[in-house]
């Protein structure tokens, strides 16, 4: 829209192209989104060219706390995880990629809210292991997972 954002309805995916340019180093995704079906992880894969890198190049450590736990994590997969997406769950995601068009190792930091009745915070921080130019990023729901919502992506320099 006007407002460089992009809203979205019952979708498995949602794909951004070229939203990290060389103008900007960093970058801000917002994004307010609820589950619609299936109780899968939102899913974020970095995108070259409309090609979303689908690699084991993804290493997170995270920390959530959900009701009255705590709990810790570290994981090496083929996606970054941007909260989840059960059915009615409304959600919200905050993430800053740093040089993620730069041919470099891509590093972000995310905060992400969500839950219905047992609230949940999580904070995400982790890298992209290749030297790769990104151009932008993919979420996806998750196996038979929609989500609908709202994305916003600003760019700064230091």
């Amino acid at each position: 829209n006007a407002n460089g954002s992009v809203t979205f309805s019952t979708c498995a995916t949602v794909s951004l192209n070229g939203v990290f340019t060389s103008t900007y180093d960093n970058y801000l995704v917002v994004m307010r989104r609820s589950g619609i079906t299936a109780n899968n992880n939102l899913q974020i894969r970095l995108r070259a060219s409309g090609t979303n890198n689908s690699g084991v190049n993804y290493d997170t450590q995270e920390v959530e706390a959900a009701g009255t736990n705590v709990f810790w994590s570290r994981a090496s997969a083929t996606y970054w995880f941007g909260g989840y997406t059960e059915a009615t769950v409304r959600g919200g995601y905050a993430a800053t990629f740093f040089g993620p068009f730069l041919a470099q190792p891509t590093a972000f930091h995310a905060t992400i809210g969500s839950g219905v009745s047992n609230a949940s915070l999580i904070s995400d921080a982790g890298t992209h292991s290749q030297s790769t130019s990104y151009d932008g990023l993919t979420f996806i729901g998750g196996v038979g997972s929609e989500i609908s919502g709202l994305v916003t992506v600003f760019g700064f320099n230091q």
